[in-house]
């Protein structure tokens, strides 16, 4: 009986960082490309991530472009600028000839713009050239920049077997074959072959009797968070990029479109934390300053709004003055509430899943936040009252303020990430300290207004 193979998870452990360090510090070439041989280009990029630079060097000297274009790829983004930076023209020119043009133009996108155009004059392939050019004219947000050129393409008028013949060809440029796009004479694209249908139809058929005409595909400058709605909305591996005149320009792939997706989610995580600017842990002081002292002083100026409403409301309290002890509550549970709202709304605007109208969606929020409102009530009026022995009118006062601000909290939270995508500002701004801080100041108001009203002071 025979041993099946054990597939083993990658692990980046201590031990084999430093083996590989000590490979290195001895020269030992032969060892370390054995030992880098068993792994992945994405663990040994893993690896190097985890050397200092004269080191990963060494690697990337070591190893073949075929690897070491990959590994490229896979590095951190800092490490990778680095490595670009201590690498000549020509050595980039080298590894950018065994990406695919998407890939090799990300590379060089990259690059300083006076190195850029010398990498590309060293490139000697002068189709991958001019494809790769091209593909740095299109905006890095849009299908265009997100497209890479390789795919397989025939033509409505040809044979089957000719198609055959011809697909063999092609298909050794492309790395992934997920499908067979047809066009006309004139490059428009009009479908695509099922490769099924390829295989048992005669030689001698016409691809034009076979190919299915209803094919999903994005035009060259859509955005790409539109495009990686398309492809997550109908299960798509790859999408065909067409141009204003549907000429099938390129296709785009499923790990492009990952990659989109985790942009756009650690964008909005930011936006959401309350940094302004896409930054990361090692930037500069001064450029996370930037990033995150905006939201801050939002925060400052509500938490002086709130201040100033406790010292408007202060003096009139008198003997209600355990009023102040509850402020904690009413703020946190505000902008918990709003949070809670906002991010569910902005959720929903980010995958086209909230429809209807404005005002239908804020009926809802606003009967879930009395139910939620209740329940929360209740529970801090028997808290207040038996276990903080609060006078029973202050409790209710309490509830009732409760009730009240988990309603406006959750309108609010709904109705801001509403407005701001139906006027083009990315909605994901509304979370975090913004709607934090405004229920926090609202919270406050409210609270003491109910208070006032019942109390009478």
């Amino acid at each position: 009986m025979s041993e099946e193979k054990e597939n083993i998870q990658f692990e980046l452990t201590k031990e084999l960082v430093e083996q590989v360090e000590q490979l290195i510090e001895a020269n030992n070439d032969k060892e370390l490309r054995k030992l880098l041989n068993e792994f992945h280009y994405a663990d040994i990029a893993e690896i190097l991530d985890e050397l200092n630079l004269e080191e990963a060097m060494y690697v990337i000297k070591l190893l073949d472009s075929e690897t070491t274009s990959e590994i490229l790829m896979e590095l951190d983004e800092d490490n990778r600028e680095k490595v670009l930076k201590n690498l000549s023209a020509q050595e980039i020119a080298e590894e950018v000839e065994e990406l695919d043009t998407d890939d090799a133009a990300d590379i060089i996108s990259e690059l300083p713009e006076e190195r850029q155009q010398d990498v590309i004059n060293r490139i000697e392939d002068l189709e991958h050239k001019a494809e790769i050019t091209e593909l740095l004219t299109y905006d890095e947000d849009t299908a265009g920049g997100l497209m890479a050129k390789e795919l397989v393409k025939v033509y409505e008028t040809w044979t089957v077997a000719g198609c055959m013949r011809r697909i063999r060809g092609q298909a050794k440029e492309v790395t992934r074959v997920h499908s067979i796009y047809v066009v006309n004479k004139e490059e428009k694209l009009i479908g695509r072959l099922s490769l099924k249908d390829l295989i048992v139809a005669k030689s001698d058929q016409k691809i034009s009797d076979l190919v299915k005409v209803n094919v999903d595909y994005v035009n060259v400058h859509d955005n790409a968070e539109d495009v990686a709605k398309v492809m997550a909305k109908y299960d798509l591996e790859a999408i065909p990029v067409v141009d204003d005149n549907q000429t099938l320009l390129g296709r785009i792939t499923i790990d492009d479109i990952v990659d989109v997706l985790k942009e756009e989610a650690e964008k909005d995580y930011q936006l959401a934390a309350g940094i302004t600017q896409d930054v990361e842990a090692d930037d500069s002081i001064l450029k996370l300053t930037k990033a995150r002292l905006p939201w801050l002083l939002i925060g400052m100026v509500g938490g002086l709004g709130a201040a100033s409403i406790i010292e408007y409301f202060n003096e009139a309290m008198g003997s209600f003055i355990v009023l102040l002890s509850f402020v904690p509550l009413i703020q946190a549970t505000a902008g918990n509430v709003g949070v809670q709202s906002s991010a569910i709304v902005v959720q929903g605007l980010a995958n086209d899943s909230v429809d209807g109208n404005i005002i239908k969606r804020l009926f809802k929020e606003f009967f879930l936040g009395i139910v939620n409102g209740c329940a929360i009530a209740i529970i801090a009026l028997l808290i207040t009252h038996f276990v903080f022995s609060t006078p029973y009118i202050v409790s209710i006062t309490i509830g009732i303020a409760l009730i009240s601000v988990i309603i406006m909290a959750a309108l609010i939270g709904t109705f801001i990430p509403i407005f701001l995508d139906k006027r083009g500002i990315d909605p994901a701004v509304a979370t975090g300290p913004f709607i934090t801080t405004s229920n926090d100041v609202f919270g406050i108001l409210m609270y003491f207004l109910i208070a006032k009203l019942i109390l009478g002071f």
